[in-house]
């Protein structure tokens, strides 16, 4: 079983598809566990604010047959196969850390966006302050101690059962 801490994030019907990928991603491992529900502004475009969290669990899965699932599941609930990166979505799941995986190649773990979005780096801190970032050497709360924080992130109460 690999520890693989996945981001979640949604800024279209944000309450439907964060439940149902929470629901969707608890069937792909066991030991799972939830950060706090941020809300966040959108980086790089106009649009709806968004909500992010991040989910740490244990998976059988291979890296390519998670990140496989994570985009099917994408697809699944609406978002198209020709999205873009900076555009509204309906979910956004990625693989933030796989094990001690180190890769270059997408999916290119650890994902670059532990170092500059606050909204994937403070549900992290929270899920798991003391490990330590493969091929960095620091840990996650050494990151969040020294992040610039510009964006603002507000807490949700959002029931995810």
């Amino acid at each position: 079983m690999t520890t693989v801490y996945i981001s979640l994030g949604s800024n279209i019907e944000r309450e439907y598809h964060i439940q149902a990928a929470v629901s969707e991603l608890k069937q792909l491992g066991t030991d799972f566990q939830l950060s706090t529900i941020y809300e966040a502004e959108p980086v790089g475009f106009e649009g709806p604010n968004f909500y992010n969290c991040v989910v740490a669990m244990k998976t059988s899965l291979s890296l390519d047959n998670l990140q496989q699932a994570l985009k099917q599941l994408e697809l699944d609930y609406g978002r198209s196969p020709q999205a873009k990166k900076n555009q509204s979505r309906t979910l956004d799941l990625d693989i933030l850390l796989f094990g001690d995986r180190v890769q270059a190649l997408p999916p290119s773990l650890p994902r670059a966006d532990i170092y500059k979005f606050a909204f994937v780096l403070l549900p992290l801190m929270e899920l798991c302050p003391d490990r330590v970032i493969p091929g960095d050497g620091r840990t996650v709360r050494q990151l969040w101690q020294s992040f610039e924080r510009s964006q603002a992130l507000w807490p949700v109460e959002l029931c995810v059962c």
